[in-house]
């Protein structure tokens, strides 16, 4: 059967650190192009993938079977729409949109094309969280009362950008950048949410966007998550904290996966998203506990799933209808924000 024609859209951190090496290793699809405008950039995509370097997204419609989104957060819904207009499925790095009602309607076009739009939330296969899913399944922390999750790093010099200018246009700061997986992630586990409260700040000179940000949300169940995402974190606390009624798990420490394709490893090797042992969280109490063995991290499952559901009718990996629901969370967390109140939805 042949390969799959991915455009690629974007050669940034997201297109080139996750995207390309991702889809260049999932079989059944081929990286064919790649819309750059840096002469070094367009060099490597023809040198590493063997794949054609565009200036412009149009010239990927008549050549492309699936459109992958890796440009910034601003331009995600205009070449979306374009993409689908163009008849052609399409993967979208997070965040979809800026508001529910841009992904909204996003996800209608698609289902009146009948194209498949999908979301890349590719922490949903951090081997930490796939971890603590399968922890909550087997029934080994009782009843989930608590959730405490943690992107934080120590990065006190800002690295500039589009992602730290404020503009609300850009759609940067970390609510939407990390704050789209801890929401994300919350949800998946814990299900729907009543209310939300955030504060939201901004830390290091020379940023506009926010960068030190906490989320509060009560869940339909009677479950709390508390969300953190800081760039000045001079002490990190631990990835994830989930409080049962029978017993805890703590983690400290990043998924490994990402380090990885950043260092140029090849996502399909053996023993790519292994965890070290020791950095395996415990499970237990105070009192009684004991390492839990991390389940391996598994973004390649994204792609594959994207390529059995264009090639078999499955489901996509990331309903957009989810994305909806958290990007209605994320706009709460704002007028939280703003507003200095809890928000009911």
């Amino acid at each position: 059967m042949t390969d799959l024609r991915v455009g690629l859209i974007g050669y940034g951190v997201a297109g080139a650190f996750f995207h390309a090496p991702l889809i260049a290793a999932t079989p059944g699809l081929r990286l064919s192009a790649v819309v750059t405008g840096n002469p070094e950039r367009a060099a490597e995509v023809r040198e590493k993938y063997g794949a054609r370097a565009v200036g412009d997204a149009a010239e990927l419609w008549d050549s492309s079977d699936l459109i992958v989104v890796a440009s910034p957060n601003r331009t995600h819904v205009p070449l979306t729409e374009a993409a689908l207009k163009a008849g052609l499925p399409v993967v979208v790095d997070k965040p979809l949109a800026a508001t529910a009602a841009q992904a909204r309607a996003l996800m209608e076009l698609a289902r009146d094309l009948g194209l498949m739009l999908t979301v890349f939330q590719n922490r949903r296969w951090d081997g930490d969280f796939l971890t603590i899913e399968r922890l909550v399944s087997a029934g080994e922390l009782g009843t989930v009362n608590r959730l405490e999750s943690r992107f934080e790093r120590w990065r006190p010099t800002p690295k500039g950008g589009w992602r730290e200018l404020g503009d609300a246009e850009e759609v940067g700061g970390l609510l939407y950048d990390l704050g789209s997986h801890l929401v994300d992630q919350a949800l998946r586990l814990l299900g729907p949410v009543t209310h939300v409260y955030a504060e939201s700040d901004v830390r290091r000179p020379g940023v506009a966007s926010d960068d030190d940000t906490f989320i509060a949300l009560t869940h339909a169940g009677g479950a709390r998550s508390h969300l953190w995402a800081g760039a000045l974190t001079a002490r990190l606390g631990p990835r994830f904290r989930v409080l049962g009624s029978t017993a805890g798990y703590v983690k400290y420490g990043l998924d490994v996966q990402e380090d990885r394709l950043r260092a140029g490893l090849t996502p399909d090797v053996s023993g790519f998203g292994e965890d070290p042992p020791e950095r395996w969280g415990t499970l237990g109490t105070d009192d009684d506990h004991n390492p839990v063995r991390t389940e391996p991290g598994a973004y390649l499952s994204f792609y594959e799933a994207v390529t059995a559901s264009l090639r078999e009718g499955a489901p996509p990996p990331v309903e957009p209808g989810e994305v909806v629901e958290a990007l209605t969370v994320l706009e709460a967390a704002r007028r939280s924000v703003a507003e200095r109140q809890v928000i009911a939805l």
